[in-house]
């Protein structure tokens, strides 16, 4: 994705508040990693949106005196955005799940803290039912801070 990926989030789009992402994916607190959904254009993208506090709990480890939110966060809030991209796009898949398959060309490029609002824009790369692979950058003010090829699979929620 270019830099223009950065661009604000107010572009037309489909947005999905927390109510919805809740019915979309099975995570919950203290695992549900993304707040918003915004500029959403079906399976082929859009931008999550992640408020981070003070009080997340990875904090009180991670590092003390220094809070960092561990990279691998980052890697599957951006698989939960894609999930959420799916599913939102798709009608016919009552009782399915997004299970995360698979992570490529990972990068992080600074780290992310309390106060920041990280913005994950993720683009469909492939689509081969029932495999979808995206492409996302999260972002801190307009600044690129991690990257990743993120594939993932829709699966009957009873595991078939």
């Amino acid at each position: 994705m270019t830099d223009t990926a950065a661009a604000p989030a107010q572009a037309a789009g489909k947005i999905v508040d927390i109510n919805r992402i809740m019915k979309l994916l099975p995570h919950r607190y203290p695992f549900l990693l993304i707040d918003k959904l915004v500029n959403v254009t079906g399976e082929e993208g859009g931008t999550a949106i992640k408020n981070v506090t003070i009080n997340e709990p990875f904090f009180q480890g991670h590092f003390p005196g220094r809070p960092v939110m561990p990279g691998v966060l980052l890697v599957e809030a951006m698989a939960q955005a894609a999930g959420a991209i799916v599913l939102t796009s798709r009608d016919d898949d009552a009782g399915k799940l997004v299970f995360f398959m698979s992570i490529d060309k990972c990068r992080f490029r600074k780290p992310v803290g309390p106060g920041d609002q990280v913005h994950f824009h993720v683009k469909l790369l492939q689509k081969r039912p029932p495999v979808w692979k995206y492409w996302a950058e999260a972002h801190v003010d307009g600044k690129k801070v991690a990257e990743a090829e993120i594939g993932a699979m829709l699966m009957d929620e009873r595991g078939a």
